[in-house]
């Protein structure tokens, strides 16, 4: 038999959590908050303790420190109701000292005091902010970019993405569906991966018989996105001859679909994006000028990821939290990697900083917990984004010279022993250009 301490203002939860105790076979004392459980201490030892997190006049932390100071060796569990509280709990557990989460049933309690049953636990959760459940960063553009989404978020309007490839697009139509609290869900297509001759029967549905192949009737992503969000992607490659039905459709809110004559009515809020410029879209004859307008209503361009870097180590923790959660391991950064990571300039932007991470995973000592990080982090595809170089004739000796130190500490990642050697000077000559430059200067 225990002597059980149970503290919890829930009188109603106290009732019935004593009862189950008593008839478990154990002698119980309850308390409604701290004041009264410390008289109960001095008053007699317990084997154990139910603890909830929160109460009246203080956190049930104040009396583990409590229980500490008096030497006490009773096991501590603690019963919560408050998932807010989830990550304290877990980071506090300890042989000593568990954890519930409320609704309880008589199984949880007998686990909890019998120490034979697993009780329930909490997964820990995560000490990176995720805005919207989906972004991360808190830079002064992704704060911008928060206040955006949620203006937009309370009206219905139209939004049109803009940003180079790699930044999260797709992320952002994602936060501001949920910061829409639509009733409908979020419908995805590509409009790049769609040939001219499928693009109408995606967008539009089909009848059945409307084509060879068509031996059903199918709802375009107009219809499934039907009080929800339409995330039209790389919308800028819809074929130009096709944007007449697209914007028929955004002017009328009314689908007919490839092979039918019916009037459909659809509500939606549509979200595209391009990871073309203003200049392309207005210079290139790729989307229609009333189009644009239709989508466009409220334009967002997302910051590129040398736009934002204060936010890289933030990223490259989340992202390996999840391999880490995937794959049962507890790789952890240096701060010298997470300062090596965001010297880089990562034209891929988020994109190409998750695939370094990822390969930085694999490449690791699975039996240490150290990530190992790649000689460089470039990739063909990087590469080919990022321009050579910003020389041009006309420039003095001085602005040449400054730009070729500025691409060669660029491609060995800011190692100066390194670039000193490729640029055929020495070390010391290479800190005495930096020092004149400047905006160089460490």
């Amino acid at each position: 038999m225990l002597n059980v301490l149970l503290v919890d203002d829930d009188i109603e939860f106290t009732d019935v959590a004593a009862n189950i105790i008593e008839f478990l076979g154990h002698q119980v004392s309850v308390a409604g908050n701290l004041k009264e459980a410390y008289e109960w201490l001095d008053s007699q030892p317990f084997e154990h303790i139910l603890l909830d997190f929160m109460l009246p006049d203080g956190s049930g932390l104040h009396l583990v420190d409590h229980l500490k100071k008096m030497g006490s060796t009773a096991q501590v569990t603690f019963i919560t109701g408050h998932p807010s509280v989830k990550g304290i709990l877990a980071e506090i557990s300890g042989p000593k000292m568990d954890y519930l989460v409320k609704p309880l049933q008589r199984e949880d309690i007998e686990g909890a005091l019998s120490g034979k049953t697993k009780v329930k636990k909490v997964p820990k959760t995560s000490a990176i902010k995720r805005h919207f459940d989906c972004l991360i960063g808190e830079s002064a553009p992704m704060q911008e970019l928060y206040l955006m989404i949620e203006r937009v978020a309370k009206t219905s309007a139209n939004v049109m993405l803009m940003g180079s490839s790699g930044v999260g697009k797709e992320v952002v139509a994602s936060a501001i569906h949920k910061a829409s609290q639509a009733q409908g869900q979020l419908v995805t297509t590509n409009c790049g991966a769609l040939s001219k001759e499928l693009i109408g029967s995606e967008l539009f549905g089909h009848e059945k018989g409307a084509f060879t192949g068509a031996i059903a009737k199918k709802d375009g992503v107009f219809e499934r996105a039907e009080n929800g969000t339409l995330f039209l992607d790389e919308v800028t490659e819809m074929p130009i001859d096709m944007q007449p039905n697209l914007l028929r459709v955004l002017e009328s809110k009314k689908v007919i679909k490839v092979g039918g004559t019916k009037e459909i009515p659809v509500n939606c809020r549509v979200v595209s994006a391009t990871n073309r410029t203003m200049e392309s879209i207005a210079q290139d004859n790729i989307l229609r000028e009333d189009v644009y307008f239709r989508l466009a209503v409220f334009p967002i361009t997302i910051p590129s990821l040398r736009e934002r870097k204060e936010d890289i180590p933030l990223l490259a923790k989340a992202f390996l939290e999840e391999l880490n959660t995937e794959n049962a391991c507890q790789y952890v950064w240096t701060e010298a990697q997470l300062e090596r990571l965001s010297r880089f300039d990562w034209p891929g932007n988020v994109r190409e900083l998750r695939h370094s991470v990822h390969r930085a995973f694999i490449m690791s000592d699975p039996t240490g917990n150290e990530i190992q990080l790649p000689s460089t982090f470039e990739s063909p595809f990087s590469l080919s984004q990022k321009p050579s170089n910003n020389v041009a004739a006309g420039q003095t000796i001085e602005n040449v010279e400054k730009e070729l130190i500025r691409i060669t500490l660029e491609k060995v990642d800011g190692n100066k022993t390194t670039a000193a050697q490729m640029l055929g000077i020495s070390t010391k000559t290479l800190y005495n250009r930096l020092h004149a430059y400047g905006d160089f200067a460490e």
